[in-house]
């Protein structure tokens, strides 16, 4: 596997070595089960089915899920195993089936969907840096794309993410998305069964860049497209980046909020107790799989 998927498009063989993401061909998960904390339209009051991928493209500083995202600790798969857990995700009542921090695996996932498809909204819940070129072997299989939009500098992609053509993929790749799947479209309960959501994590000492983000949106994508503003950071995976220590204050939240709402973005605002380590679910262990 010549792997070209990602941005880094670091072109290795994974059955023989390993690419940035430091992933081999066989496919890794850290987390099968139903999820309640993603946004009312993804979650709804049942839960996603939330698959956590192993690996990464990114290397951002502050990860929550660094032992999944940096270290890689997970569980290997065959598309057939992962395929019967989508089975019994939707039998257990989800509302959808959440890929998580998938790319890198996007192969084995088109495998295991052709041998079962879950009747539920798929979505694709990405850090936004991804090529369009992959994006489109997803187009008419996955309905929702759930990605982040995380840094506009190349200074602080490249100091947060180790992406410092983070903002420049990012941007192309949140348009191709929004041009796969069109407007928002939901159904009877409030579960989007279409359509593109955003996600901005507001970082300590850089709301400048969150505003710089929030208007490129209201300037750029379609009108209607939903952004998820999200207060939860906390300072993870022993960052040391200057500014980073901390957690967002009240009054730098408020600057972001207030500028989303002046700009009239639909959308999401986020609970300050989301700031809690009791969110961060519970990766590789036993009741980590359904």
């Amino acid at each position: 596997m010549i792997c070209t998927l990602c941005p880094r498009r670091c072109g290795v063989d994974r059955s023989q070595q390993t690419g940035f993401c430091g992933l081999g061909e066989q496919m890794l998960i850290a987390r099968i089960a139903p999820h309640l904390w993603e946004e009312p339209p993804i979650s709804g009051q049942r839960g996603t089915g939330a698959v956590f991928f192993s690996g990464c493209t990114l290397r951002c500083a502050y990860c929550q899920n660094g032992d999944i995202s940096h270290r890689n600790q997970g569980q290997p798969f065959t598309p057939r195993q992962l395929a019967d857990s989508l089975r019994r995700l939707e039998e257990m009542g989800m509302q959808s089936i959440s890929f998580i921090t998938a790319t890198p695996f996007l192969p084995q996932i088109l495998e295991a969907l052709a041998l079962y498809r879950p009747a539920l909204p798929l979505v694709w819940n990405s850090s936004g840096y991804e090529r369009a070129e992959t994006l489109r072997h997803l187009e008419g299989v996955i309905d929702v794309y759930l990605p982040d939009l995380k840094h506009y500098s190349s200074r602080m992609g490249a100091l947060c993410a180790k992406a410092p053509d983070y903002f420049e993929v990012a941007s192309a790749t949140l348009q191709e998305m929004c041009r796969q799947t069109g407007d928002p479209i939901y159904n009877e309960e409030g579960i989007m069964t279409r359509g593109t959501l955003i996600r901005h994590l507001i970082l300590p000492s850089l709301t400048g860049e969150s505003l710089k983000l929030l208007t490129w949106v209201k300037d750029t994508l379609p009108p209607g497209t939903p952004v998820s503003l999200m207060r939860q950071y906390i300072p993870y995976n022993g960052v040391s980046i200057p500014g980073l220590d901390r957690r967002v204050t009240e009054k730098e939240y408020r600057r972001v909020r207030d500028h989303m709402l002046a700009l009239d973005l639909p959308g999401f605002l986020q609970e300050p107790e989301a700031a809690d380590p009791n969110f961060v679910p519970v990766f590789n262990q036993p009741e980590s799989f359904v």
